[in-house]
């Protein structure tokens, strides 16, 4: 006979779980006390409930394994809430634990209930409330196969107590499936070859390119198609690394704060063929003038994606690395050297800025931290300016090595997200790019680095103010800059120290590189401040509502 938690542990290790990032309570004690039995699955004592979703997150997107999170009921439960919108947002597959109040006493407002399964019916890909042990395998089996099949996500699991405690047989699982449910759309024939079709005929094809690519594994199959038919590559935020930077076939990244010359390539193509992408607001601007002279084609694993943003254009619902595998047989080998040469026109007009000053700017920082990882770290950065400069600065040359939040834009994401991603990735660098204002968010959890030993290196770039709002703020409110000063208040070094975790700070430019590799040389967690000038801001943009090759290149 066994108890509920423990025939949870024994299914999480069946499906290859090795590493949980939780934090215990009262209705949790059961699962936590098995697990101190139990030496396949190490739990990771986070500092706050957010903090073990972006783990799970950061783990998941950089492993491609489904991240894991536990809580107890009630105010653990709904710190949860953030991490798992996250997550949903960017298809990251995730499963998030909730204990839950005896089954008896769902219902009647008890001690630190909340109801899990209402609150993020919204942002959970499936969610379960289970009310009989004999359902526990099944359950846990079905939604790991729900969470890394298709368009993955998250899946939250309400784990009432007595249930944990109840005590049955185990039983033999079996396979994992659900009705109505297919792992994998067929791709449709006709609307491939049709595809290629109008792939060859174009005059000046584009690739548009997303997460999609990273969640199917099948970059090096889009590099080949890229490669085979000359056919430029553009990317979103989701999708950086996907293409090597340094290939003359790729444009960078579109987008709000993305390069002119790729937004100009959209605006020039004749034919788009935009893979595993969502036409997301923060890539199309003005959504009316989006890729004007273009033929659309749509390839999706979600059907509800296609047109929903972008009417028109030939859809194609199916797995992007069968879709490529399919397109790199059906086109043909040609010649855009015009159409190439015309994007390498744009660029030189209107490369990406690296502007020299007095002070450190970000090409610096990225080009300097580029100059220590090595040739495969893996970066989280937060949201904001530190996450598009980042973006647009520090290369990457293969997927699953950059993670930020793409969709949702949440502040505290980086840290936690580093830490998952280090106990994934136990030999390669781990860095954590913050702003000063999102490194609050969840500073807490250098704790947790200090306390298990996990090397992320923190990079906090500070300005001193809250500085993508106050770009904002400057370029559409004519500099009003309400309640987006930070202040220089809090002395980074000491708070990390207070943690336990090491401290370095650049206090000069010429300092910079010397500074990080310190920090490298460094075994464990180290933060290292990174002074910015307040007024330093991304540019170009896209303001809000404006065609996206209209882009602004000055504050002023």
């Amino acid at each position: 006979m066994k108890t509920g938690a423990q025939i949870l542990l024994d299914c999480l290790k069946q499906e290859g779980v090795d590493t949980i990032f939780g934090y215990p309570g009262g209705r949790s004690l059961l699962v936590h006390d098995a697990l101190m039995d139990d030496t396949d699955i190490q739990h990771i004592l986070v500092r706050h409930e957010q903090g073990a979703a972006h783990a799970a997150d950061g783990y998941a997107r950089t492993t491609g394994k489904v991240g894991i999170c536990l809580t107890t009921s009630g105010p653990g439960a709904t710190n949860l809430v953030t991490g798992i919108a996250t997550a949903y947002m960017d298809s990251v597959p995730m499963i998030a634990l909730t204990c839950q109040v005896p089954t008896a006493e769902i219902g009647n407002d008890a001690f630190q209930e909340a109801d899990m399964a209402g609150i993020t019916r919204p942002i959970t890909k499936h969610n379960y409330v289970v009310t009989d042990v004999k359902d526990l395998a099944r359950v846990i089996h079905e939604a790991f196969y729900i969470a890394r099949t298709r368009r993955p996500g998250p899946i939250l699991i309400d784990l009432p107590s007595d249930v944990l405690g109840a005590k049955i047989k185990p039983v033999t699982s079996e396979p994992s499936s659900r009705r109505g449910y297919q792992e994998k759309p067929t791709l449709n024939q006709n609307q491939i070859k049709r595809a290629a079709k109008m792939i060859n005929k174009a005059k000046k094809p584009l690739i548009y390119a997303g997460g999609g690519i990273t969640l199917s594994d099948s970059s090096d199959m889009l590099r080949a198609v890229s490669e085979k038919g000359q056919i430029p590559v553009t990317h979103t935020l989701m999708g950086v690394g996907i293409m090597d930077p340094k290939s003359p076939l790729s444009v960078g990244m579109l987008g709000m704060y993305g390069a002119w010359y790729a937004n100009m390539a959209v605006g020039e193509c004749d034919c788009l063929i935009a893979i595993g992408v969502r036409f997301d607001d923060r890539v199309t601007g003005k959504v009316a003038s989006f890729a004007p002279n273009a033929k659309i084609i749509h390839f999706d694993i979600d059907p509800s994606s296609i047109r929903k943003v972008v009417q028109g254009g030939v859809p194609v619902v199916c797995d992007a690395a069968e879709a490529l595998e399919q397109l790199f047989d059906l086109i043909d080998e040609c010649d855009h050297s015009e159409w190439l040469a015309e994007i390498a026109g744009y660029r030189e007009k209107g490369p990406l800025p690296r502007p020299e000053r007095d002070h450190l700017v970000p090409h610096e920082v990225m080009e300097a931290i580029a100059a220590v990882a090595g040739d495969s770290p893996v970066v989280a950065s937060d949201v904001g300016l530190s996450q598009m400069w980042t973006a647009n600065y520090l290369p990457f040359a293969g997927p699953r090595q950059y993670i930020t939040s793409g969709g949702l834009g949440t502040m505290g994401y980086a840290l936690p997200a580093a830490m998952g991603a280090a106990m994934g990735n136990l030999d390669r660098p781990i860095f954590a790019i913050n702003g000063d204002g999102a490194f609050q968010m969840n500073c807490q959890e250098l704790a947790t680095c200090a306390q298990y030993n996990i090397p992320v290196k923190c990079i906090i770039l500070n300005n001193g103010k809250l500085g993508m709002v106050r770009q904002f703020q400057k370029v559409l409110l004519n500099s009003r800059y309400a309640s987006t000063c930070m202040g220089n208040h809090v002395d980074f070094c000491k708070v990390s120290e207070g943690f336990g975790v090491k401290a370095l700070r650049v206090t000069d430019k010429s300092d910079l590189q010397s500074v990080l590799q310190q920090a490298m040389d460094i075994d464990g967690p180290v933060v290292v401040e990174v002074p910015i000038h307040p007024d330093t801001y991304s540019f170009p943009m896209v303001l809000p509502g404006n065609d996206a090759t209209q882009m602004v290149f000055e504050a002023d």
